[in-house]
Protein backbone atom coordinates (compact mmCIF):
# COMPACT_ATOMS: atom_id res chain seq x y z
CA UNK A 1 0.00 0.00 0.00
CA UNK A 2 1.31 3.28 -1.03
CA UNK A 3 1.05 6.37 1.26
CA UNK A 4 0.47 9.75 0.97
CA UNK A 5 4.03 11.33 0.87
CA UNK A 6 5.75 14.92 2.15
CA UNK A 7 7.07 15.27 -1.41
CA UNK A 8 2.74 14.61 -2.98
CA UNK A 9 1.66 17.43 -0.32
CA UNK A 10 4.24 19.94 -1.55
CA UNK A 11 3.24 19.17 -5.23
CA UNK A 12 -0.17 19.27 -4.37
CA UNK A 13 0.57 23.15 -2.28
CA UNK A 14 2.36 24.42 -5.35
CA UNK A 15 0.12 23.77 -7.81
CA UNK A 16 -2.34 25.68 -5.55
CA UNK A 17 -0.50 28.59 -4.77
CA UNK A 18 0.25 28.92 -8.65
CA UNK A 19 -3.40 28.52 -9.92
CA UNK A 20 -4.74 32.54 -9.89
CA UNK A 21 -8.95 31.16 -9.74
CA UNK A 22 -8.18 29.46 -5.73
CA UNK A 23 -9.20 32.43 -3.70
CA UNK A 24 -11.59 33.52 -5.90
CA UNK A 25 -13.18 30.43 -6.15
CA UNK A 26 -12.85 29.60 -2.34
CA UNK A 27 -14.56 33.02 -1.28
CA UNK A 28 -17.79 32.44 -3.82
CA UNK A 29 -18.06 29.12 -1.97
CA UNK A 30 -17.22 30.09 1.83
CA UNK A 31 -20.77 31.22 2.25
CA UNK A 32 -22.98 30.15 -0.68
CA UNK A 33 -24.59 26.82 -1.29
CA UNK A 34 -22.51 25.09 -4.34
CA UNK A 35 -25.79 24.47 -6.34
CA UNK A 36 -26.49 28.28 -6.35
CA UNK A 37 -22.96 29.29 -7.00
CA UNK A 38 -22.64 26.64 -10.23
CA UNK A 39 -25.45 27.20 -11.33
CA UNK A 40 -25.59 29.36 -14.54
CA UNK A 41 -29.02 31.31 -15.37
CA UNK A 42 -28.37 32.11 -19.05
CA UNK A 43 -27.71 28.25 -20.25
CA UNK A 44 -30.84 27.31 -17.91
CA UNK A 45 -32.89 30.22 -19.93
CA UNK A 46 -32.48 28.11 -23.07
CA UNK A 47 -34.73 25.62 -21.62
CA UNK A 48 -37.57 28.42 -21.52
CA UNK A 49 -40.59 28.30 -23.72
CA UNK A 50 -43.59 26.24 -24.29
CA UNK A 51 -44.03 22.76 -25.62
CA UNK A 52 -44.89 21.83 -29.08
CA UNK A 53 -46.33 18.65 -26.87
CA UNK A 54 -48.68 18.74 -23.43
CA UNK A 55 -50.77 16.94 -21.54
CA UNK A 56 -52.93 19.28 -19.16
CA UNK A 57 -52.99 17.89 -15.88
CA UNK A 58 -54.83 19.30 -12.81
CA UNK A 59 -52.58 20.37 -9.89
CA UNK A 60 -49.57 19.81 -8.21
CA UNK A 61 -49.45 17.48 -5.16
CA UNK A 62 -46.90 17.70 -2.21
CA UNK A 63 -45.41 14.51 -0.70
CA UNK A 64 -43.60 17.04 1.66
CA UNK A 65 -40.79 14.96 4.05
CA UNK A 66 -41.85 11.70 2.98
CA UNK A 67 -40.45 9.45 0.37
CA UNK A 68 -43.71 8.82 -1.67
CA UNK A 69 -43.01 9.93 -4.77
CA UNK A 70 -43.19 6.49 -6.48
CA UNK A 71 -46.84 6.50 -4.85
CA UNK A 72 -48.13 10.37 -5.75
CA UNK A 73 -46.73 10.17 -9.24
CA UNK A 74 -48.88 6.90 -10.10
CA UNK A 75 -51.74 8.22 -8.00
CA UNK A 76 -51.59 11.70 -10.37
CA UNK A 77 -51.78 9.39 -13.45
CA UNK A 78 -55.40 7.59 -11.60
CA UNK A 79 -56.49 10.90 -10.74
CA UNK A 80 -56.31 12.25 -14.43
CA UNK A 81 -58.25 9.35 -15.33
CA UNK A 82 -60.71 9.59 -12.83
CA UNK A 83 -61.27 13.57 -12.87
CA UNK A 84 -62.28 13.27 -16.87
CA UNK A 85 -64.25 10.21 -15.91
CA UNK A 86 -65.98 12.25 -13.51
CA UNK A 87 -65.95 15.99 -15.29
CA UNK A 88 -63.92 17.40 -13.02
CA UNK A 89 -61.91 20.57 -12.99
CA UNK A 90 -59.63 19.33 -10.02
CA UNK A 91 -58.93 15.95 -7.74
CA UNK A 92 -56.72 14.76 -5.89
CA UNK A 93 -55.94 11.06 -4.42
CA UNK A 94 -55.18 9.77 -0.83
CA UNK A 95 -51.77 9.16 -0.81
CA UNK A 96 -52.13 8.51 3.05
CA UNK A 97 -54.54 6.02 2.56
CA UNK A 98 -52.25 3.95 -0.20
CA UNK A 99 -49.03 4.54 2.56
CA UNK A 100 -50.67 3.09 5.23
CA UNK A 101 -50.73 -0.15 3.51
CA UNK A 102 -47.26 -0.09 1.84
CA UNK A 103 -45.97 -0.16 5.00
CA UNK A 104 -48.27 -2.87 6.17
CA UNK A 105 -47.35 -4.66 3.85
CA UNK A 106 -43.62 -4.25 3.68
CA UNK A 107 -43.55 -5.39 7.65
CA UNK A 108 -45.79 -8.55 6.36
CA UNK A 109 -43.22 -9.19 3.94
CA UNK A 110 -40.21 -8.61 5.68
CA UNK A 111 -41.77 -10.98 8.03
CA UNK A 112 -42.18 -13.78 6.31
CA UNK A 113 -38.82 -12.89 4.66
CA UNK A 114 -37.03 -13.24 8.07
CA UNK A 115 -38.70 -16.45 8.99
CA UNK A 116 -38.03 -18.43 5.95
CA UNK A 117 -34.62 -17.41 6.32
CA UNK A 118 -33.76 -18.08 9.78
CA UNK A 119 -31.56 -20.45 9.64
CA UNK A 120 -28.85 -18.42 7.95
CA UNK A 121 -26.71 -16.13 9.65
CA UNK A 122 -27.98 -12.19 10.45
CA UNK A 123 -25.18 -11.18 7.87
CA UNK A 124 -26.11 -13.45 5.07
CA UNK A 125 -26.62 -10.46 2.37
CA UNK A 126 -30.75 -11.63 2.10
CA UNK A 127 -30.99 -10.96 5.92
CA UNK A 128 -28.57 -7.66 6.00
CA UNK A 129 -30.82 -6.47 3.21
CA UNK A 130 -34.27 -7.52 5.05
CA UNK A 131 -33.08 -5.96 8.33
CA UNK A 132 -32.26 -2.52 6.27
CA UNK A 133 -34.75 -2.29 3.85
CA UNK A 134 -38.27 -1.05 5.38
CA UNK A 135 -39.00 3.02 4.68
CA UNK A 136 -40.68 4.88 1.96
CA UNK A 137 -39.11 4.07 -1.29
CA UNK A 138 -41.08 2.07 -3.86
CA UNK A 139 -41.35 1.26 -7.42
CA UNK A 140 -44.30 1.78 -9.68
CA UNK A 141 -45.37 -2.40 -9.54
CA UNK A 142 -45.51 -1.87 -6.12
CA UNK A 143 -48.28 0.79 -7.25
CA UNK A 144 -50.09 -1.73 -8.82
CA UNK A 145 -49.82 -4.42 -6.39
CA UNK A 146 -51.40 -2.33 -3.62
CA UNK A 147 -53.96 -0.58 -5.74
CA UNK A 148 -55.14 -4.23 -6.92
CA UNK A 149 -55.59 -5.27 -3.26
CA UNK A 150 -56.61 -1.92 -1.62
CA UNK A 151 -58.06 0.28 -4.64
CA UNK A 152 -57.69 3.84 -3.91
CA UNK A 153 -59.66 6.81 -2.15
CA UNK A 154 -59.92 10.26 -2.24
CA UNK A 155 -57.77 12.74 -0.37
CA UNK A 156 -60.62 14.11 1.47
CA UNK A 157 -61.94 10.86 2.26
CA UNK A 158 -58.16 10.05 4.27
CA UNK A 159 -56.46 13.53 4.53
CA UNK A 160 -52.64 13.75 5.22
CA UNK A 161 -51.81 13.72 8.77
CA UNK A 162 -48.28 15.30 10.40
CA UNK A 163 -46.88 11.63 10.01
CA UNK A 164 -47.86 10.65 6.97
CA UNK A 165 -45.93 13.68 5.49
CA UNK A 166 -42.99 13.98 7.93
CA UNK A 167 -42.25 9.94 7.79
CA UNK A 168 -38.95 10.00 9.37
CA UNK A 169 -39.75 8.97 13.22
CA UNK A 170 -42.30 6.45 12.18
CA UNK A 171 -40.28 4.81 10.08
CA UNK A 172 -37.57 4.53 12.73
CA UNK A 173 -39.98 3.39 15.21
CA UNK A 174 -41.20 0.70 12.75
CA UNK A 175 -38.09 -0.50 11.88
CA UNK A 176 -36.83 -1.01 15.35
CA UNK A 177 -40.45 -2.91 15.93
CA UNK A 178 -39.51 -4.65 12.66
CA UNK A 179 -35.76 -6.08 13.70
CA UNK A 180 -37.25 -6.76 17.36
CA UNK A 181 -39.92 -9.02 15.64
CA UNK A 182 -37.50 -10.80 13.39
CA UNK A 183 -34.90 -11.44 16.00
CA UNK A 184 -38.36 -13.29 18.19
CA UNK A 185 -39.48 -15.09 14.65
CA UNK A 186 -36.00 -16.18 13.91
CA UNK A 187 -36.10 -17.79 17.79
CA UNK A 188 -39.28 -19.38 16.82
CA UNK A 189 -38.52 -20.67 14.10
CA UNK A 190 -35.29 -22.03 14.55
CA UNK A 191 -37.50 -23.44 17.74
CA UNK A 192 -39.97 -25.51 15.70
CA UNK A 193 -42.03 -23.08 17.83
CA UNK A 194 -45.51 -21.79 15.70
CA UNK A 195 -44.50 -18.77 13.50
CA UNK A 196 -47.65 -17.36 12.14
CA UNK A 197 -49.42 -17.05 15.04
CA UNK A 198 -46.28 -14.56 16.71
CA UNK A 199 -46.49 -12.74 13.55
CA UNK A 200 -50.25 -11.97 13.44
CA UNK A 201 -49.68 -10.30 16.54
CA UNK A 202 -47.11 -8.70 15.38
CA UNK A 203 -48.81 -6.82 12.74
CA UNK A 204 -51.90 -6.22 15.40
CA UNK A 205 -49.35 -4.35 17.07
CA UNK A 206 -48.25 -2.06 13.75
CA UNK A 207 -51.74 -1.67 12.42
CA UNK A 208 -52.47 -0.29 15.36
CA UNK A 209 -49.83 2.29 15.36
CA UNK A 210 -50.49 3.37 12.06
CA UNK A 211 -53.98 3.77 13.08
CA UNK A 212 -52.91 6.42 15.43
CA UNK A 213 -50.06 8.24 13.03
CA UNK A 214 -51.63 8.14 9.89
CA UNK A 215 -56.03 7.37 10.87
CA UNK A 216 -57.61 4.64 10.24
CA UNK A 217 -57.93 3.17 6.37
CA UNK A 218 -61.99 3.24 5.35
CA UNK A 219 -63.68 0.25 4.23
CA UNK A 220 -66.58 1.78 2.61
CA UNK A 221 -67.18 6.04 1.78
CA UNK A 222 -69.96 7.88 0.25
CA UNK A 223 -68.13 9.32 -2.79
CA UNK A 224 -70.07 12.94 -3.70
CA UNK A 225 -69.03 15.20 -6.43
CA UNK A 226 -70.56 17.84 -8.45
CA UNK A 227 -69.29 17.74 -12.30
CA UNK A 228 -67.84 20.99 -14.15
CA UNK A 229 -71.91 21.47 -15.20
CA UNK A 230 -72.81 21.91 -11.20
CA UNK A 231 -74.57 18.17 -11.48
CA UNK A 232 -74.45 16.29 -8.14
CA UNK A 233 -73.67 13.20 -8.00
CA UNK A 234 -73.24 10.22 -5.39
CA UNK A 235 -72.09 6.61 -5.04
CA UNK A 236 -73.13 5.74 -1.11
CA UNK A 237 -70.97 3.30 0.55
CA UNK A 238 -68.57 2.31 -2.32
CA UNK A 239 -65.30 0.22 -1.39
CA UNK A 240 -61.77 1.24 -2.42
CA UNK A 241 -61.47 -1.57 -5.05
CA UNK A 242 -65.07 -0.30 -6.53
CA UNK A 243 -64.34 2.97 -6.98
CA UNK A 244 -61.05 1.74 -8.59
CA UNK A 245 -62.47 -0.31 -11.03
CA UNK A 246 -65.63 2.23 -11.73
CA UNK A 247 -63.04 5.61 -11.99
CA UNK A 248 -60.31 4.33 -13.00
CA UNK A 249 -61.33 1.38 -15.00
CA UNK A 250 -58.69 -1.03 -14.19
CA UNK A 251 -56.24 1.30 -16.14
CA UNK A 252 -52.97 -0.29 -14.33
CA UNK A 253 -53.36 -3.86 -15.92
CA UNK A 254 -52.39 -1.45 -19.35
CA UNK A 255 -48.94 -0.55 -18.52
CA UNK A 256 -45.59 -2.00 -18.43
CA UNK A 257 -42.19 -0.61 -17.09
CA UNK A 258 -39.55 -0.36 -18.81
CA UNK A 259 -36.08 0.83 -18.00
CA UNK A 260 -32.71 1.67 -19.34
CA UNK A 261 -30.19 0.34 -17.32
CA UNK A 262 -26.82 -0.34 -19.12
CA UNK A 263 -24.91 -2.93 -16.76
CA UNK A 264 -23.58 -6.20 -17.04
CA UNK A 265 -26.28 -8.04 -14.96
CA UNK A 266 -29.09 -6.62 -16.73
CA UNK A 267 -29.36 -7.41 -20.51
CA UNK A 268 -30.49 -5.32 -23.11
CA UNK A 269 -33.31 -5.92 -24.85
CA UNK A 270 -34.92 -8.36 -22.22
CA UNK A 271 -37.13 -9.11 -19.11
CA UNK A 272 -35.79 -8.49 -15.76
CA UNK A 273 -36.81 -9.56 -12.30
CA UNK A 274 -36.02 -7.77 -8.85
CA UNK A 275 -36.35 -10.26 -6.32
CA UNK A 276 -37.74 -9.73 -3.40
CA UNK A 277 -37.66 -5.94 -4.13
CA UNK A 278 -41.48 -5.16 -4.17
CA UNK A 279 -43.95 -4.51 -0.58
CA UNK A 280 -45.82 -7.37 -0.75
CA UNK A 281 -45.06 -11.33 0.01
CA UNK A 282 -44.42 -13.21 -3.52
CA UNK A 283 -44.09 -10.73 -5.45
CA UNK A 284 -41.20 -9.83 -7.83
CA UNK A 285 -40.66 -6.54 -9.92
CA UNK A 286 -40.96 -7.50 -14.01
CA UNK A 287 -38.94 -4.28 -15.66
CA UNK A 288 -38.07 -4.31 -19.72
CA UNK A 289 -34.55 -3.40 -19.90
CA UNK A 290 -33.96 -1.18 -23.54
CA UNK A 291 -32.20 1.56 -24.58
CA UNK A 292 -32.72 5.03 -23.81
CA UNK A 293 -33.29 5.83 -27.24
CA UNK A 294 -36.06 3.33 -27.21
CA UNK A 295 -37.81 4.52 -24.14
CA UNK A 296 -37.60 8.17 -25.19
CA UNK A 297 -39.31 7.31 -28.28
CA UNK A 298 -42.46 5.68 -26.35
CA UNK A 299 -42.59 8.55 -23.81
CA UNK A 300 -43.00 10.86 -26.77
CA UNK A 301 -45.57 8.29 -28.45
CA UNK A 302 -47.63 8.61 -24.96
CA UNK A 303 -47.42 11.67 -24.51
CA UNK A 304 -48.79 13.01 -28.40
CA UNK A 305 -51.55 10.42 -27.69
CA UNK A 306 -52.74 12.78 -24.89
CA UNK A 307 -51.31 10.84 -21.94
CA UNK A 308 -48.83 11.46 -19.16
CA UNK A 309 -45.79 9.33 -18.06
CA UNK A 310 -44.85 7.91 -14.84
CA UNK A 311 -41.14 8.09 -14.98
CA UNK A 312 -38.03 7.56 -12.42
CA UNK A 313 -34.71 9.57 -12.30
CA UNK A 314 -31.40 10.51 -10.63
CA UNK A 315 -32.92 13.71 -8.99
CA UNK A 316 -29.64 14.63 -7.25
CA UNK A 317 -27.94 15.14 -10.40
CA UNK A 318 -27.54 18.52 -11.96
CA UNK A 319 -30.69 20.15 -10.54
CA UNK A 320 -31.93 23.64 -9.16
CA UNK A 321 -35.29 23.12 -7.27
CA UNK A 322 -36.15 26.51 -6.98
CA UNK A 323 -35.71 27.54 -10.78
CA UNK A 324 -37.28 23.99 -11.42
CA UNK A 325 -34.32 22.86 -13.70
CA UNK A 326 -32.76 19.52 -14.30
CA UNK A 327 -29.83 19.72 -16.98
CA UNK A 328 -25.83 19.28 -16.78
CA UNK A 329 -25.46 21.97 -18.93
CA UNK A 330 -26.41 24.67 -16.66
CA UNK A 331 -24.21 23.65 -13.97
CA UNK A 332 -20.32 24.35 -13.57
CA UNK A 333 -19.18 22.05 -10.37
CA UNK A 334 -16.04 20.75 -13.01
CA UNK A 335 -14.56 24.26 -13.39
CA UNK A 336 -15.70 25.73 -9.66
CA UNK A 337 -13.55 23.10 -8.04
CA UNK A 338 -10.49 23.09 -10.36
CA UNK A 339 -11.32 21.17 -13.10
CA UNK A 340 -11.34 18.26 -10.98
CA UNK A 341 -12.97 15.52 -13.63
CA UNK A 342 -15.87 14.00 -12.93
CA UNK A 343 -16.76 12.77 -16.72
CA UNK A 344 -18.63 8.92 -16.48
CA UNK A 345 -20.55 7.43 -18.69
CA UNK A 346 -24.04 6.19 -17.79
CA UNK A 347 -22.92 2.47 -17.32
CA UNK A 348 -20.01 3.69 -15.08
CA UNK A 349 -21.83 5.83 -12.95
CA UNK A 350 -24.08 3.16 -12.41
CA UNK A 351 -21.97 -0.10 -11.73
CA UNK A 352 -19.94 2.80 -9.30
CA UNK A 353 -23.12 3.87 -7.35
CA UNK A 354 -22.82 7.08 -8.39
CA UNK A 355 -26.13 7.22 -9.83
CA UNK A 356 -29.66 5.57 -9.40
CA UNK A 357 -33.23 6.00 -10.11
CA UNK A 358 -33.92 8.57 -6.98
CA UNK A 359 -37.30 10.25 -7.40
CA UNK A 360 -40.40 9.38 -9.59
CA UNK A 361 -42.47 12.32 -11.08
CA UNK A 362 -44.64 11.90 -14.55
CA UNK A 363 -43.23 13.97 -17.89
CA UNK A 364 -46.72 16.25 -18.86
CA UNK A 365 -44.59 17.27 -22.19
CA UNK A 366 -41.77 17.82 -24.72
CA UNK A 367 -40.61 20.13 -27.24
CA UNK A 368 -39.73 18.63 -30.45
CA UNK A 369 -37.48 20.88 -32.37
CA UNK A 370 -37.85 21.50 -36.17
CA UNK A 371 -35.71 18.18 -37.01
CA UNK A 372 -38.66 16.53 -34.72
CA UNK A 373 -35.86 15.73 -31.79
CA UNK A 374 -36.84 15.92 -28.38
CA UNK A 375 -34.66 19.11 -26.66
CA UNK A 376 -36.61 19.68 -23.61
CA UNK A 377 -39.25 17.80 -21.05
CA UNK A 378 -41.89 19.32 -19.00
CA UNK A 379 -42.39 17.67 -15.27
CA UNK A 380 -45.38 17.66 -12.74
CA UNK A 381 -43.44 17.37 -9.60
CA UNK A 382 -44.60 16.22 -6.20
CA UNK A 383 -42.85 18.85 -4.11
CA UNK A 384 -45.43 21.32 -3.14
CA UNK A 385 -46.04 24.55 -5.89
CA UNK A 386 -43.29 26.66 -3.88
CA UNK A 387 -41.08 24.37 -6.09
CA UNK A 388 -40.15 25.28 -9.60
CA UNK A 389 -42.54 27.43 -11.63
CA UNK A 390 -45.82 26.84 -9.57
CA UNK A 391 -44.48 22.41 -9.23
CA UNK A 392 -43.60 21.92 -12.92
CA UNK A 393 -40.19 20.99 -13.40
CA UNK A 394 -38.12 20.92 -17.05
CA UNK A 395 -35.11 18.67 -18.16
CA UNK A 396 -32.81 19.26 -20.78
CA UNK A 397 -32.19 16.43 -23.77
CA UNK A 398 -28.92 16.10 -21.95
CA UNK A 399 -30.40 14.90 -18.84
CA UNK A 400 -33.18 12.45 -19.99
CA UNK A 401 -30.84 10.66 -22.28
CA UNK A 402 -28.26 10.31 -18.71
CA UNK A 403 -30.28 10.18 -16.00
CA UNK A 404 -33.84 8.86 -16.32
CA UNK A 405 -33.98 5.37 -15.79
CA UNK A 406 -37.48 3.87 -16.43
CA UNK A 407 -41.16 5.11 -18.17
CA UNK A 408 -44.38 3.35 -17.42
CA UNK A 409 -46.04 3.04 -20.75
CA UNK A 410 -49.06 2.21 -22.16
CA UNK A 411 -48.46 -1.47 -23.91
CA UNK A 412 -50.75 -0.61 -27.12
CA UNK A 413 -47.43 1.73 -27.38
CA UNK A 414 -44.99 -0.92 -27.53
CA UNK A 415 -44.12 -1.93 -31.17
CA UNK A 416 -44.42 -6.45 -31.47
CA UNK A 417 -40.96 -6.47 -31.06
CA UNK A 418 -40.55 -5.29 -27.58
CA UNK A 419 -44.41 -6.92 -26.58
CA UNK A 420 -42.58 -10.23 -27.68
CA UNK A 421 -39.77 -9.42 -25.00
CA UNK A 422 -42.78 -9.16 -22.35
CA UNK A 423 -43.08 -13.12 -22.40
CA UNK A 424 -39.24 -14.13 -21.72
CA UNK A 425 -38.13 -15.88 -19.14
CA UNK A 426 -36.87 -12.87 -16.87
CA UNK A 427 -33.36 -12.65 -15.32
CA UNK A 428 -33.44 -12.45 -12.20
CA UNK A 429 -31.80 -9.95 -10.03
CA UNK A 430 -31.39 -9.82 -6.29
CA UNK A 431 -32.42 -7.35 -4.27
CA UNK A 432 -29.27 -6.12 -3.24
CA UNK A 433 -27.83 -5.80 -6.69
CA UNK A 434 -30.68 -3.40 -7.12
Amino acid sequence: MHEITEEMLNEFSKDVTEDPDIRTLGAALAKTEMKDVSFVPVDAAKLNGEFSVEVKTRGITFQQKSGRCWMFSCLNILREKVAEECHLKEFHLSGNYLAFYDKLERFNNLLEMAAANADKPLNDRLNSYILDSFGDGGYWTMDVDLIHKYGIVPESIMPETWQSTHTESIDQILQTALRKDIAELRRLSNNGEDVQTAKKKMLAEVYKAECIAFGTPVKKFDFSYRDEDETFHCDYAITPVQFYRKYAENALDNYTVVTNYPVSNRKMNHLISYHYAGSMANSDILNLNISIADIEKLCIKQLQSGEPVWFGCDSRAYGNRSEGVWDPSSFTYSRLLGNIHLEMDKTTRLETHDSSATHAMILTGVNLAENGKPNRWKIENSWGKEAGKDGYFVCSEEYFLEYVYEAVINKKYLNEEQLKMLKQEPIKIEPWEI
